[in-house]
């Protein structure tokens, strides 16, 4: 009673659980999501059992000796076939030691059953080689089935003759490699189903976050400019109106790029351009009174080089402006066969600030900002003044009023950012390498080093 008990409890969890996992089939075809339906259990190798109908007739109808013992032989035989088929749906039920011992007491009822009554009883070597393909799938899969089929043609031909031996080690043969080759594409197929789901769903994590980031950068970067901008009009409404002005038109002309790469952003198809990237640099760095100085020399850049190296321009120039407290910042701009430097050296206070990751520096038309102050042109000379509405000496480093005081205010906010971090993340993807650090002179370093294709080093002219 306790070995019939137990097969029919698990039978009833099974059934119970094949009931939920079509309502929830039935539910996902309603709401037209693609799924791949309920998993298969043991009650789908259930109906096979219909083979042994012959047996059952004969302990019935008392054709067999000694009916008590073929009674109990059924018995034993179905209740291994029930555990053995419904523990092969599970991969480490399937592989434990204890499915494989009830499977060969299995092999061990039918060899008795088959060798004490024959006939109809002979019909139990293809359900035992049903359940053998069921459990055992993989590199010993053939020789499990060979020697099966052989014994079970060896113990008919021996009971009942050649004909049916040649019919049972068939049926055995097929029923074991069938089975295996079914249930393995199936479980072949979920795999891959989930390996896809996983895939899709990493997809678009990592659309996400790249997504997040860029946005991030984007208005990091542009919020920190329009901040400068807006403290130094303030500064400048009392004393330099046009200046005053000036700068609320850089402002304007932030906001409108910023909008603009915003909207690339999110089609995905935004591309920077190094030397707009620089001079959105120079005119940050002004107006927040630091003089830029860059310097630019090599051989020209793809386009997918320069999109990284102005990040890298943005995130190193809006820590400068937030976090260093410096009056002069350099530039260096050094490709050479086969890679491509970029160096941003302050003379500040030397602390990275680790700022937000810095985005746009906003504004089209910031090469017409307030720039009083000298910059290093390629060339190294010197005073290379960009002034805004052509007025020059009108800007903040060389003009009426410096906001040196307030940009420092500005700085003294949070520097717990990641964007040296996600910048090392993005040059790492491509084989290049971020460095930053405190200067040997003072100040902080941050170095970009990318590697560049032979296609690329075209000479200029």
């Amino acid at each position: 009673m306790t070995g019939w008990c137990g097969p029919r409890d698990r039978c009833r969890t099974e059934r119970e659980r094949f009931r939920a996992a079509r309502r929830t089939l039935r539910d996902a075809r309603r709401s037209g999501v693609d799924h791949p339906g309920p998993p298969p259990t043991g009650f789908s190798l259930l109906p096979w059992l219909l083979l042994g109908m012959g047996s059952i007739s004969n302990v019935i109808q008392g054709d067999t000796p000694n009916p008590w013992i073929g009674g109990l032989g059924l018995l034993a035989f179905n209740s291994l076939y029930v555990h053995v088929t419904f523990r092969a749906f599970d991969r480490a039920k399937r592989e434990s030691v204890s499915t494989r011992v009830a499977l060969g007491l299995l092999g061990l009822v039918t060899t008795g059953l088959a060798l004490g009554y024959g006939g109809n009883w002979l019909m139990f070597f293809p359900l035992l080689g049903l359940a053998t393909g069921a459990i055992l799938r993989g590199p010993w899969l053939g020789r499990a089935g060979l020697l099966l089929t052989l014994y079970a043609g060896l113990i008919s031909w021996l009971r009942a003759g050649w004909d049916e031996g040649t019919g049972i080690a068939y049926a055995t043969f097929l029923s074991s490699m069938v089975t295996a080759a079914i249930l393995g594409l199936s479980e072949a197929v979920r795999e891959l189903r989930a390996a896809r789901e996983e895939l899709a769903r990493r997809a678009v994590e990592k659309e996400r976050l790249r997504f997040s980031r860029d946005l991030h950068d984007l208005l990091g970067h542009t919020l920190s400019v329009v901040v400068v901008k807006s403290e130094a009009a303030r500064r400048l409404a009392a004393r330099d109106l046009d200046a005053a002005l000036a700068q609320i038109s850089d402002i304007e002309s932030v906001g409108r790029q910023a909008l603009t790469e915003i909207r690339e952003a999110v089609t995905g198809y935004r591309e920077g351009s190094l030397a707009t990237e620089l001079a959105r640099a120079r005119s940050a760095l002004s107006a927040a009174s630091v003089r830029p100085v860059v310097r630019q020399s090599g051989t020209p850049l793809d386009p997918q080089t320069e999109a990284l190296l102005g990040w890298v321009v943005r995130e190193a120039v809006t820590n400068v402006v937030r976090h260093s407290d410096a009056t002069r910042c350099e530039i260096t701009v050094d490709s050479a066969a086969g890679r491509v430097r970029l160096t941003v050296t302050d003379n500040g206070t030397g602390a990275s600030g680790g700022g937000d990751e810095g985005f746009a520096c906003g504004g089209g038309g910031v090469a017409g900002a307030s720039v009083g102050g000298g910059v290093e042109g390629v060339s190294g000379g010197e005073g290379l003044g960009i002034a805004s509405g052509g007025r020059g000496g009108g800007g903040m480093c060389g003009g009426a009023e410096r906001v040196h005081e307030s940009v420092g205010a500005f700085r003294g906010g949070s520097a717990g950012g990641n964007g040296l971090v996600g910048l090392t993340e993005r040059l790492a993807a491509v084989g290049g390498s971020l460095t930053a650090g405190p200067s040997a002179r003072g100040g902080f370093t941050v170095t970009a080093v990318l590697p560049v294709g032979a296609d690329e080093l075209t000479p200029t002219g």
